[in-house]
């Protein structure tokens, strides 16, 4: 797809992820919409996967370690056709298979069951073992957010995939500064993550987080005997305006109005 077609297709996905967040009444806009871009390089662009065989051995594993941003998850998955589209006006709902996290029991497309924050980068590095141990030719990349490296399980992930030289794990992470609780570094000052990524052993680069062609090329190029960290600069709430950069989104529901007034924003109407 070309660049007018894929930002087309953003605009399709955000609508489709406040639709269903609005449906539901519950759930995580702001990291959601920040991520969708990320997502969409690695499932547009870059990775090996198939919607007609998703246990398919060969193909590339995909971990959403910041599980909360599900949503935009879903509706990348159901816009390749992992599963019809009008599962997603589902969300949430107790016979459904798309749950407020990923459930990889349940959800055609996902690797990997995450929620709790600093356990999906540990099991991707799981992952990334294994196939080096078994000699598979899968990459693993793993979306982590910011927030989420204040737990010290991210660093001991890092740690470790430096120490077993994982160049088959790729770590991309949304950046938009935000957390529920506000800036973070209010809550928990991260200082310069990349650096203290390299200096865990990783070969670090930065991408714009909302530019699929960045993002895609700064996966581009080797990395030889390291995993590598990107640093995805983002957008919390990207796309609708009264949202962005607005840690109040963070897990909000939308009423009638809002819900209205940021479909139309992304060109859609209410009832489409």
């Amino acid at each position: 797809m070309d660049n007018a077609s894929l930002t087309q297709k953003a605009r399709q996905l955000r609508r489709d992820i406040l639709k269903m967040l609005y449906l539901c009444q519950s759930g995580h806009p702001g990291g959601s919409l920040s991520s969708l871009e990320i997502l969409m390089a690695l499932y547009y662009k870059v990775a090996k996967t198939d919607s007609r065989k998703p246990r398919w051995e060969d193909r590339d594993r995909i971990v959403l370690s910041k599980g909360h941003a599900c949503p935009a998850l879903y509706a990348v998955l159901a816009d390749r056709g992992f599963f019809p589209r009008e599962d997603l006006w589902r969300l949430r709902q107790i016979d459904s298979h798309l749950q407020g996290h990923p459930d990889m029991n349940k959800t055609p497309g996902i690797d990997a069951s995450t929620g709790s924050l600093g356990q999906g980068i540990s099991i991707a590095v799981g992952m990334a073992l294994a196939a080096k141990t078994r000699k598979a030719g899968y990459r693993v990349f793993c979306v982590i957010g910011d927030g989420e490296a204040q737990e010290g399980l991210v660093w001991e992930a890092a740690m470790a995939a430096a120490h077993y030289k994982l160049d088959n794990l790729v770590v991309l992470m949304d950046h938009n500064g935000l957390q529920i609780d506000g800036p973070n570094d209010q809550v928990m000052g991260l200082g310069d993550i990349a650096a203290k990524f390299a200096a865990f052993g990783l070969e670090t680069r930065r991408a714009d987080g909302h530019d699929i062609d960045s993002i895609a090329g700064a996966l581009g190029s080797g990395h030889a005997g390291k995993p590598l960290f990107v640093q995805c600069e983002t957008v919390k709430g990207k796309g609708v305006s009264f949202m962005e950069d607005n840690p109040g989104w963070h897990g909000k529901p939308m009423n009638d109005k809002e819900y209205a007034a940021a479909i139309a924003q992304l060109g859609g109407t209410v009832d489409a």
